[in-house]
């Protein structure tokens, strides 16, 4: 059996359960005035296209997404920016989608759709704070691996749009809101920072997080956090569309036609992916030298799958997003064990900054590295994961795939 083909089957089913493609349901009603589409994060396009698909009426409107995630639409206008750091064309969306938001009127329906890597596009400054300045505190924030929902609490506590704000220039218009979800636990507050979607906390939390990475802020900008309270909000319906776990879900329904035995171990795995890498590389092997997974006994091939989003620390000067640093890592740690197979992608597409969307192990892995006399352990000291897959021709890649449910990782024990 060809188990690189069968996990690569596997993980194209996740990434079709995470599309939007069907998952319309609950359409609002034609308004008095107008129906409006605004939205943000990478499958913005998508979700546009597919609302165009569903909805019967006219409607008007604008999306952004990341570069490369264009798709065409016939009356939503899409826009592209920078993702995960923040560029003057994101800028120049948010002001956009927030000029079209405040000029809706109560006769008015707005529909908004969001997903993953909104709190990037979406970049609307609160007032006194500068673009240069919400940039370096973002990219100190993604350099010293903060997880998600720290990056966003501080995202919204810096932003005229996010943590409900969007949705407080909407008003008196109606408004609802459609996700697909990127977000550990989906809680709706924190795809994207939540631009229509009531926040909680204090913006108090924000500066604990700065100053635990030890990222500065002048007093003026400490004052505006302080003051950049969070609206409270009238409830609007919203939608989930897509989450990890039915992606998750998905595959395990996918993995029982390859004769394999699913275990979902969890949708929200967080952490230090090298360190995540080393776990699951332990566990695999416990799995195969006990012959079991908990009570189920390894008589057939156990998939174990997970989903959420594992961070870098960046150190080195190398390439390569935090699915191939888990990928390599693993590697590492299962030293050549016989009859384990993974893979790990995010599943956006695109892992990190670069053009993959993961990479792929096996027993092979670091036999092909040592033909090549190159050293794994010195990689991923470097951050240079890309690189040694690049090297061994091991790197998935997927293209955009116009939605994101984080990452997908998939991990086969052989009898």
């Amino acid at each position: 059996m060809n188990f690189e083909k069968s996990l690569k089957l596997i993980m194209k089913s996740a990434l079709d359960a995470a599309k939007p493609e069907g998952k319309f349901r609950n359409l609002p009603q034609k308004p008095k005035g107008k129906l409006i589409v605004l939205g943000a994060g990478k499958a913005g396009a998508s979700m546009a296209q597919e609302f165009e698909n569903t909805y019967d009426g006219p409607l008007e409107g604008l999306v952004v997404t990341r570069y490369g995630h264009y798709t065409k639409t016939k009356f939503i206008k899409i826009l592209e920016a920078s993702h995960p750091e923040p560029d003057k064309n994101g800028l120049l969306a948010s002001k956009k989608i927030f000029e079209l938001a405040t000029k809706s009127s109560k006769d008015d329906h707005v529909v908004f759709l969001i997903s993953g890597g909104a709190s990037s596009l979406l970049t609307l400054p609160a007032k006194g704070v500068s673009f240069e300045e919400k940039l370096r505190i973002n990219k100190e924030l993604l350099r010293c691996g903060a997880p998600i929902d720290e990056m966003n609490i501080v995202r919204r506590s810096l932003s005229q749009i996010k943590g409900g704000r969007l949705a407080q220039a909407i008003f008196p218009a109606k408004l609802t809101t459609y996700m697909i979800s990127d977000i550990p636990g989906d809680d709706p507050a924190y795809i994207g920072s939540g631009p229509t979607i009531q926040a909680n906390g204090l913006n108090e939390d924000s500066i604990k997080i700065l100053e635990k990475y030890e990222i500065s802020i002048n007093n003026q900008l400490n004052d505006i956090i302080k003051k950049n309270t969070l609206p409270k909000l009238n409830k609007s319906p919203e939608y989930m569309l897509a989450t990890p776990m039915m992606a998750l879900k998905k595959a395990a329904e996918v993995a029982k036609k390859q004769d394999f035995i699913p275990v979902i171990i969890s949708d929200s795995l967080e952490g230090e992916s090298k360190i995540e890498g080393k776990k699951m590389a332990e566990l695999a092997i416990k799995i195969k030298k006990e012959k079991k997974y908990q009570d189920i006994n390894l008589q057939k091939p156990i998939l174990l799958l997970s989903g959420g989003e594992t961070t870098v620390t960046v150190k080195g000067n190398g390439k390569g997003g935090r699915n191939t640093e888990f990928m390599l890592s693993m590697a590492i740690h299962l030293k050549n064990t016989n009859g384990i197979n993974c893979l790990a992608i995010d599943t956006d597409g695109i892992d990190g900054v670069e053009d993959n969307a993961g990479a792929y192990i096996s027993e092979e892995t670091l036999k092909k590295a040592y033909i090549k006399k190159i050293n794994p352990l010195n990689y991923l000291n470097a951050n240079n994961s890309y690189e040694f897959f690049e090297k061994i021709d091991d790197l998935i890649f997927t293209s955009p795939t116009l939605t994101n449910v984080n990452d997908f990782r998939a991990v086969l024990v052989q009898p």
